[in-house]
């Protein structure tokens, strides 16, 4: 039998705080690779 850990309210909107900000700072990352991978590819090419 698995026991599950039962999470304060408190730590449960920690936890999604964390999750949000952790997705927030991937989605950044992407959207630089993109935008650098678009300047070269655009400044190599003229």
């Amino acid at each position: 039998m698995i026991d599950t850990v039962k999470l304060t309210d408190a730590q449960r909107k920690s936890r999604r705080n964390r999750n949000v900000a952790l997705g927030l700072v991937l989605a950044g990352l992407v959207i630089l690779f993109y935008a650098i991978t678009i300047v070269k590819f655009t400044s190599g090419h003229m």
